[in-house]
């Protein structure tokens, strides 16, 4: 990797760790919240989803702005909004007598300011890197950004409430400025050559790639979504599950930690060893998806209770998961011209937002019917997500 980009990277880094936090940091406290507000679970599952939700409408406009106008006047403004609705949730939190109705508002205004973030530093690696060894390198390193996020997370979260409910709210203004200072100062993003493509042009390009190439381009999309979906209805189900069983505080973070671990460990190996490999990618993806789908299935034909078992099984499904995710990143922003990958992308996160917007309040929906069917349902999306990897993704064809 060209040394000069290291401090770079690292700072982009920061971007994904940070909106990860003020997402999956709230996990563990959610059944406190339930008690403290007076919310049933659904209710309670909202205030991770409504960050997600505004952020799937978004996403696709800030991925063309970015496309447009730059990737950093973009991701800058969103990090403030993130650091503003932040503040606004443990302000409402801390001083107001029924605070649910403006968390949600808050959490719907940091989702907006995510929609600015997280989806603009997929491109934005790949604008940073010439050779494509580094950009899947980096790729990598930003997703185990993401997935060390949510391995800190449980742990962070869990020992800021022992503080008080509220003040995981108030860690989130702090982790987003220090990224915005970082990204600020460190950041280069090279000067492009030539001017920006007129709208209409712009337009058709991109009618042009999904014209052409949209079978696998799709085939992507739905890979990452379901990732997600899966991820997050597991982190649901588990802290659930922990709670249920009087496990709580720093204790039922760092179990909340052990599947993510594997998910952090894998995404940073892969990502780290793919290389160039674009066959590699594609089988390194439908292996991950099998591996998970078989560890479900596990589950939900074990029919065990037992939280080592739970656990066992997520850790191993987790690091199916991690393998996956860096191969279909890299398939899809190296396949991507510049002038189109933000608006590419975006669309691309868009969707892995639907899975993390739809993972938690499924999870609530169905755990109260079957755990059973809970497990053979993530089962058959990561076995569907195999077949569509092996099937639609096809690593020689390039928009290029």
């Amino acid at each position: 990797m060209e040394s000069k980009k290291k401090r770079d990277l690292a700072s982009i880094a920061t971007i994904p760790l940070g909106m990860t936090l003020a997402n999956s940091m709230l996990i563990p406290v959610i059944p406190m919240m339930q008690k403290v507000l007076g919310i049933n679970s659904l209710q309670a599952s909202l205030i991770i989803t409504s960050y997600a939700v505004i952020a799937i409408f978004f996403i696709p406009v800030t991925g063309y702005l970015s496309d447009r106008i730059g990737r950093k006047k973009v991701i800058l403004p969103g990090l403030l909004l993130v650091a503003a609705a932040g503040g606004l949730a443990g302000w409402a939190a801390t001083f107001c007598d029924h605070p649910y109705r403006l968390i949600l508002w808050s959490r719907l205004l940091q989702g907006l300011g995510a929609a600015a973030c997280f989806p603009v530093v997929l491109p934005l690696v790949g604008d940073l890197f010439r050779n494509e060894d580094d950009v899947s390198n980096g790729l990598g390193i930003v997703e185990t950004a993401n997935t060390f996020g949510k391995v800190l997370s449980p742990v962070l979260g869990s020992a800021l409430a022992l503080w008080a409910w509220y003040i995981p709210f108030w860690a989130i203004p702090a982790i987003s400025l220090i990224s915005f200072i970082l990204v600020a100062a460190w950041v280069k993003v090279p000067k492009e050559s030539k001017q920006a493509m007129p709208f209409k042009p712009f337009v058709d390009s991109i009618k042009s790639i999904y014209r052409q190439k949209g079978r696998w381009i799709w085939a992507i999309y739905a890979a990452g979504g379901i990732s997600m979906f899966v991820l997050f209805g597991t982190l649901f189900f588990l802290s659930e599950t922990l709670e249920q069983k009087g496990i709580d505080g720093i204790g039922k973070g760092g179990l909340l930690a052990i599947p993510l671990a594997g998910l952090c460990t894998a995404s940073w190996l892969v990502g780290k060893w793919i290389g160039q490999k674009k066959q590699l990618m594609k089988w390194i993806g439908v292996a991950g998806f099998l591996v998970a789908a078989a560890c479900l299935l596990g589950l939900g034909l074990l029919k065990k209770d037992s939280t080592i078992v739970i656990i066992g099984f997520l850790f191993a499904a987790s690091i199916g998961l991690g393998a996956a995710l860096p191969c279909i990143d890299a398939l899809l922003t190296e396949g991507i011209d510049k002038e189109q990958r933000g608006t590419v992308m975006s669309f691309y996160s868009s969707i892995r937002f639907l899975g993390v917007a739809a993972g938690p309040p499924f999870t609530a929906w169905i755990i109260s019917r079957s755990p059973s069917v809970f497990y053979l349902t993530l089962c058959a999306s990561c076995f569907a997500a195999s077949l569509v990897a092996w099937f639609l993704i096809k690593p020689e064809q390039r928009s290029r």
